[in-house]
């Protein structure tokens, strides 16, 4: 059976080249119905924390990569000294002692080509006379990563370990510690890089946010999931957009992309719109509920949730990230509208005096207050007065919402009802 670790180290957050780490490997359990492992490397007693080991794990479960089996390799500081001891007794490794008499196992590199055929960038070859000898137990009696990982994934049975190819200098090291403890070597598989759009390593600046930080920025989860396998492989034909069920059943780890990845944001926003579109409104608006009460647009204990769902509706097509909701749809839950500068000096500085005042006393007359009749009130006010629409649109706009774009006009009026439209427009009527 298939059997894939994801094994990330509690020093930082959950960040987009491990969550892609974490997905690949994954979804190549699910397409071989395997297992995936989740071993939290937690050995640097120093540097892990429990907040960041709460992260991963909230992150991962947002993500939908559910593990099969959770370890943690400090519960394990028995199992690597006993394969140190193996190897010290085959005179395979050596004791080193510290000035204050504290003792280090190290390991004894023997010069040999290591040839390792990576299923993602084909034959790999290596010169083991350029690697030193390797501390296996450092002298605070800890274990090194690549000693870790070798026992841990042999005494879990991994059978493919898919990481990322900066992890490439560690491959040769850890067939050494295969090697001389005889144990089977998996298949490895390594992932190419992920670029920033300035063709720079992946940075804060360039999209190395941790993934906590999306999900609070407004992303779903699918769409994040769907770009993140863009990054290094295709469903083919050009598609961009593809559930993660159908991907299960087209993935194979032979078909990821050699060549290092693009971070391109814009994209992802482009899918998590796409997304956003098809999204459950209702799950949208109680995403919206704890943002609108921070501040203070809507209060916890008395508000109209039915109402909300419908500003939602009338926003959720054209949102980028679901976050932009409270920036976008403000006017809607404060008394005055935020005016832009050069929205109010390009749209309101000519006197609308009459126009507001006429379009402001067909709302009130209207008998139906709904979309349709707001909007054939308006149709006939410019057909009445020999103008163009356009004319009066975006003024109204302006004075309704003190934006420039949005939903339709008639819509907004709709939500926005009778008297606060009313009251808007005649603060514009000299």
């Amino acid at each position: 059976m298939v059997r894939v670790r994801f094994a990330p180290s509690p020093t930082g957050n959950l960040h987009i080249g491990g969550g892609r780490t974490a997905l690949f490997n994954w979804l190549f359990a699910q397409s071989q119905k395997g297992r995936f492992i989740l071993r939290i490397e937690d050995t640097d007693k120093e540097r892990s924390k429990k907040e960041f080991v709460d992260e991963i794990i909230f992150s991962l479960k947002w993500l939908g990569f559910n593990w099969d089996e959770l370890y943690y390799q400090s519960q394990r500081f028995d199992r690597y000294r006993l394969h140190a001891e193996k190897l010290l007794k085959a005179g395979l490794a050596y004791i080193e002692e510290s000035p204050e008499g504290k003792e280090a196992v190290i390991f004894k590199v023997t010069p040999q080509r290591i040839k390792v055929d990576d299923l993602i960038r084909g034959q790999i070859e290596f010169d083991a006379s350029l690697i030193k000898d390797q501390v296996l137990i450092k002298s605070d009696a800890t274990p090194t990563y690549n000693f870790a990982c070798v026992v841990d994934d042999a005494e879990m049975n991994i059978t493919h370990i898919i990481r990322g190819d900066d992890h490439i200098s560690n491959t040769p090291k850890q067939v050494l510690l295969y090697q001389a403890l005889g144990l089977e070597l998996p298949k490895f598989a390594h992932l190419p890089l992920i670029m920033g759009m300035d063709g720079g390593r992946l940075s804060k600046r360039t999209g190395a946010t941790a993934i906590s930080d999306y999900r609070k920025m407004g992303y779903l989860p699918e769409a994040l999931v769907n770009y993140l396998l863009l990054l290094s492989w295709s469903p083919g034909n050009n598609r961009e957009l593809i559930s993660i069920k159908e991907a299960v059943e087209l993935f194979d780890i032979k078909n990821v992309n050699r060549t290092a990845a693009t971070f391109d944001l814009k994209k992802l926003d482009w899918i998590n719109n796409q997304y956003l579109k098809e999204a459950d409104p209702e799950k949208l608006a109680d995403e919206l509920i704890p943002l609108l009460i921070e501040r203070n647009y809507i209060n916890k204990d008395n508000f109209d949730r039915s109402y909300l769902i419908t500003l939602v509706k009338l926003f959720q097509a054209r949102l980028p990230r679901l976050n932009d909701f409270v920036e976008w749809a403000d006017f809607f839950f404060i008394e005055e509208p935020v005016m832009e500068e050069a929205a109010r000096a390009k749209y309101l500085a000519q006197d609308l005096s009459k126009e507001f005042k006429l379009f402001t006393e067909r709302l009130n007359n209207l008998a139906c207050f709904d979309i349709i009749n707001i909007e054939a009130s308006f149709r006939e006010l410019v057909a009445e007065l020999g103008i163009e629409a356009k004319k009066l649109i975006h003024p109204i706009r302006v004075a309704l919402t003190g934006k420039t774009i949005g939903p339709g006009l008639f819509e907004v009026i709709y939500c926005l009802g009778k008297e606060r439209s009313s009251k808007r427009l005649l603060k514009w009527v000299k």
